[in-house]
């Protein structure tokens, strides 16, 4: 054994199987298309809170994604042990929008495909998404539920504000109704036949109405 062999190994030997300039191009590409998720997801944000550790995360996840699929196309022996070492992993990361998980499979999905060499599918299929995505979010709603609270004193102002619901709303229906002492508590839920919302504020005018709440709706305020 001479003193060569000593530092001779396999590992050592397989490091330069790969094309420094396939590398760089690939993970280039994959942080283009990253930055314009992340782009997509800053415009077609349809909620208040804004989670920017969330958007790094979809730029992030395409360029590692890019990376483990690299080396999982050029190493067989390797993408065995990649599928054992990643079933292992746990996400719990708490999804706050449904349409998050769109994006987080959007950026998986970059990555495996500029990963497997088809980098024109990646910037074509994310083209298309994206706009897709735009012009769904950025459609305009005509119509919004909501959820109306309302305290009155008697059945004749609760039969007033009925009357003007008929009228000012596509749909209503009464959730819960609640009688005791004080008077009537009413809980509805509606559907508006436009953006406006004038009409709580004729309900609110009405003779022996003490309150009104009306709270935009989307399903997990009430059951």
């Amino acid at each position: 054994m001479t003193f060569n062999d000593v530092f001779k190994s396999s590992f050592l030997e397989t490091v330069t199987e790969f094309s420094v300039i396939d590398t760089v191009l690939g993970l280039t590409v994959a942080l283009a298309i990253g930055l314009f998720i992340f782009l997509i997801y800053k415009k077609t944000l349809t909620g208040v809170m804004y989670s920017n550790g969330f958007a790094l995360t979809l730029v992030g996840m395409s360029l590692v994604t890019t990376l483990v699929i690299m080396a999982v196309t050029s190493n067989v022996v390797l993408s065995l042990g990649m599928v054992g070492a990643l079933s292992i992993v746990r996400f719990r990361t708490a999804i706050k929008e449904p349409v998050e998980i769109v994006f987080l499979f959007w950026s998986l999905a970059v990555g495996i495909v500029i990963g497997a060499g088809m980098i024109p599918l990646a910037v074509i299929g994310s083209v298309i998404i994206g706009v897709i995505l735009l012009l769904f979010a950025n459609r305009k709603i005509s119509n919004c539920p909501y959820i109306l609270v309302m305290n009155c004193l008697d059945e004749t102002a609760e039969n007033a504000a009925h009357e003007i619901l008929n009228k000012e709303t596509e749909h209503y229906i009464v959730k819960s109704k609640t009688i005791n002492a004080a008077g009537i508590e009413l809980t509805m839920e509606l559907r508006t036949k436009n953006a406006g919302t004038e009409f709580v504020n004729r309900i609110s005018a009405l003779k022996d109405v003490q309150n009104v709440t009306l709270v935009s709706y989307n399903g997990d305020y009430m059951s």
